[in-house]
């Protein structure tokens, strides 16, 4: 860019070129590329999730067997007592058929994490593949009607 500057009554060329602009866009898109890139890359992943449809018959309460954990770590089996350590076996002898016997964990909200995850690796390790987490629903509130 030439510019023209007075000096000493005479007009001379400056032939410089200022650099701070030039810098101030490059960064400008750069950034404005690297917030892009997540997004682009995000949305070209495409993945066909499988449907699930809710079940017309579920199983009775009798059929399912229930693991209870209590808020200090102790495991019940349908209300029995179970020492972590011989809950395995205590496993195999109730369950006869694991690939269709269902299995209920209940846990209290206040247990810490690894008792569920002992108590879902050992029914795991026997082989059970239908394996649910039971949680208490809210109920809906009703709405009253004004008169």
């Amino acid at each position: 860019m030439k510019t023209a500057a007075r000096q000493n009554g005479k007009y001379q060329v400056m032939a410089e070129i200022n650099m701070i602009p030039l810098i101030d866009v490059a960064l400008v898109l750069l950034i404005i590329f690297m917030v892009m890139t997540p997004f682009l890359i995000k949305s070209q992943i495409k993945i066909n999730l499988p449907k699930a449809k809710l079940k017309e018959t579920m199983p009775r309460p009798d059929q399912i067997l229930t693991i209870q954990v209590d808020s200090s770590g102790g495991i019940f089996i349908d209300g029995q007592n179970v020492v972590r350590e011989t809950l395995e076996n205590r496993l195999r002898g109730r369950i006869s058929d694991p690939q269709n016997q269902p299995v209920m964990i209940e846990a209290d909200q206040d247990v810490k994490f690894q008792h569920v995850v002992t108590v879902m690796d050992a029914v795991k390790r026997i082989g059970v593949t239908k394996l649910a987490i039971n949680v208490k629903h809210d109920a809906p509130r009703r709405q009253e009607k004004k008169n």
